[in-house]
């Protein structure tokens, strides 16, 4: 018999993304390890990727703090599985505050339509 997933883990801290400074959501978004992880969180459904699921190039604790810097910033809720802690983007709260901005992370890496970035110098 599965284990149903509980609504919010209890130890855990949950920013409302209504309460999330600009700064705030630009510090968690300026590591490209965090970047990685929304990117692939954006590819699951919701609360199916476990933390130690990620290939992230960092310690296990290192790996602890970008999770925690990015609740904290209210781009991902959690809850706790048994051992595992599962993860949800908050795509559509974080949107809802900052629009456009969390598309920008999601699509970063991605060519651009027509194949040149904005700012590359033109002929």
């Amino acid at each position: 018999m599965a284990e149903p997933v509980a609504p919010r883990a209890r130890n855990l801290v949950h920013a409302d993304p209504q309460d999330v400074t600009l700064q705030d959501a630009l510090n968690a978004l300026a590591d490209p390890v965090r970047r990685s992880i929304l990117r692939e969180c954006a590819g699951e459904p919701d609360f199916s990727r476990a933390c130690g699921t990620f290939d992230l190039p960092v310690s296990k604790a290192t790996a602890s703090h970008h999770f925690a810097v990015l609740r904290a910033a209210g781009l991902l809720e959690q809850v706790d599985k048994g051992a595992r802690r599962l993860n949800r983007l908050r795509q559509p709260e974080f949107e809802a505050r900052f629009p456009g901005l969390l598309a920008l992370v999601l699509t970063e890496g991605t060519p651009p339509a027509g194949g040149r970035r904005p700012f590359e110098d033109r002929p």
